[in-house]
């Protein structure tokens, strides 16, 4: 229970059902699962260690507000780290993860249409997941694993927008076809170009 209760509050934290700076009852948000109070007080230490929820004096724990500097910082970190990976998944990458990715702007396309945005962030976290075991560089991937565990709730709020489905998935694209000719330096443009836009759009949402 205690996992199933972590796994929960996480999903609807990173799907903002809990809105960032919402206040979280303990009596509420076990009423709402159908669980008790212990293995929820136990998912709210986990989720505080994750960074996703915090206690402030008098309103006790709440969700974690998206911040611009945590934007700013997140943008800076992925602009060195997935530039320079998506360089070394052009050098590397095989025509099976060439394929892949390809299938998954394929699915992509699909999603946007729909404006499945659950389905965009799932086939997003593999798209850029797929890249990073491309690279074969295990000390890069283990960073951006890390990274991309603190973004998902980030690209959540970004993805809200239906004018950018269709623009994620053609940076997608862009970024398949610049792996697929081995140009490192147009991988590295394409990624850079689409974390800006990621970070262009998610500032006006915010």
């Amino acid at each position: 229970m205690r996992d199933e209760a972590y796994e929960t509050i996480k999903r609807r934290i990173i799907m903002c059902a809990f809105r960032p700076g919402e206040a979280l009852s303990e009596a509420a948000v076990s009423a709402s699962l159908g669980l008790g109070r212990t293995p929820v007080r136990q998912a709210f230490d986990r989720l505080m260690r994750d960074g996703l929820v915090e206690v402030l004096p008098r309103k006790g724990i709440i969700v974690r507000p998206i911040s611009h500097d945590e934007v700013r910082d997140m943008v800076d970190v992925r602009l060195v780290n997935e530039g320079f990976c998506a360089r070394l998944a052009a050098e590397r990458a095989t025509p099976r993860v060439i394929a892949a990715l390809a299938d998954n702007v394929r699915q992509g396309g699909e999603a946007a249409t729909a404006r499945d945005i659950e389905m965009l962030m799932r086939l997003d976290a593999a798209f850029h997941a797929t890249i990073s075991a491309a690279a074969r560089n295990q000390v890069l991937g283990e960073i951006l694993r890390t990274l991309h565990e603190h973004a998902q709730r980030v690209w959540f709020v970004s993805l809200r927008a239906p004018e950018h489905h269709r623009r994620v998935v053609d940076e997608h694209a862009s970024i398949v076809d610049a792996l697929r000719a081995g140009d490192a330096d147009a991988a590295e443009a394409a990624t850079r170009a689409h974390i800006l836009s990621f970070a262009e759009n998610l500032t006006r949402q915010l």
